[in-house]
């Protein structure tokens, strides 16, 4: 599942078109109101559009296993809000089917975000600048270390620093770091 904009070209049986033309000669029964998941306010509803796209013969082979597919989302509320994906399914699929793909794109796209958010990167311009990428790569790296750090001490343990461990105990000299018998596990 792809999302694309709405100049993507698609080839279809009438030719290439755009996908927001392809999508605006559908009837209106083409549309049916399906939920792509549950939302924090109840099912997310929208109503969908899709249709199978034409076999290509040197890609797909004599007995295609899988299709691709045009998808609209448009909104209930906002009928002139609509989005669009390109999906390669296995043969068989419902469009039921790609709605809840669909609607898993939003799960995976809070976790990009709230990594985001806990690396500092929520309000980040992208600077070209040499060390751009190692601090990018770092300040994901801390993300996945504080998550699976999250995961290992479970809700009820609190994280427990290193100064916090050591308190009570005579200060290791300057330099040096605590020998491994005296470090609290």
């Amino acid at each position: 599942m792809l999302a694309v904009p709405k100049s993507q070209q698609v080839k279809s049986l009438a030719g290439i078109w755009r996908i927001d033309q392809l999508i605006s000669e559908a009837p209106d029964d083409a549309w049916q109101q399906l939920s792509c998941g549950d939302g924090a306010k109840g099912p997310r509803l929208f109503d969908w559009a899709s249709a199978k796209l034409p076999v290509i013969d040197f890609f797909d082979g004599d007995e295609p296993t899988h299709r691709r597919w045009v998808l609209a989302r448009r909104s209930i509320k906002r009928p002139d809000e609509i989005a669009y994906y390109l999906a390669y399914a296995p043969t068989g699929s419902t469009p039921a089917d790609l709605v809840r793909i669909a609607g898993s794109r939003w799960a995976i796209e809070e976790c990009f975000q709230a990594a985001k958010n806990e690396c500092g990167l929520d309000e980040y311009e992208v600077r070209r600048y040499p060390g751009w990428y190692r601090h990018v790569t770092l300040a994901m790296l801390a993300h996945a270390f504080l998550a699976a750090a999250a995961v290992e001490r479970g809700p009820k343990k609190r994280f427990r620093s290193p100064r916090a461990a050591l308190r009570g105990r005579s200060a290791p000299a300057p330099g040096h770091l605590p020998s491994p018998a005296n470090t609290p596990t």
